[in-house]
């Protein structure tokens, strides 16, 4: 099965990190150091350098996830549903 990237600028590593974890790391990095969840994935570290590489692109994609499909950012290993990341953006914005 192929790799879904998502189409807009910077796509390709968002679709590396994935926008639910994006999500959830940048909450901890710009608000909250007590928000873990985006730690409940092994490869948080790797997803780290490309959040660290990509921060030009971070208010752009916020705005580019508020709009994707509920049931799309639902599906992450991360415990958190699309309101609660939808909640998250809204404080990052």
């Amino acid at each position: 099965m192929a790799r879904h990237i998502f189409n807009f600028d910077g796509g390709e590593d968002l679709t590396t990190m994935g926008a639910s974890w994006f999500i959830s790391y940048a909450y901890y990095f710009y608000i909250d150091k007590s928000h873990m969840n985006w730690k409940k994935v092994s490869t948080y570290q790797l997803r780290i350098n490309v959040f660290n590489r990509t921060i030009n692109y971070h208010k752009y994609w916020f705005k580019q996830i508020r709009s994707m499909k509920d049931c799309n950012l639902n599906k992450n290993t991360i415990e958190l549903d699309s309101i609660k990341i939808k909640e998250l953006i809204k404080k990052l914005m």
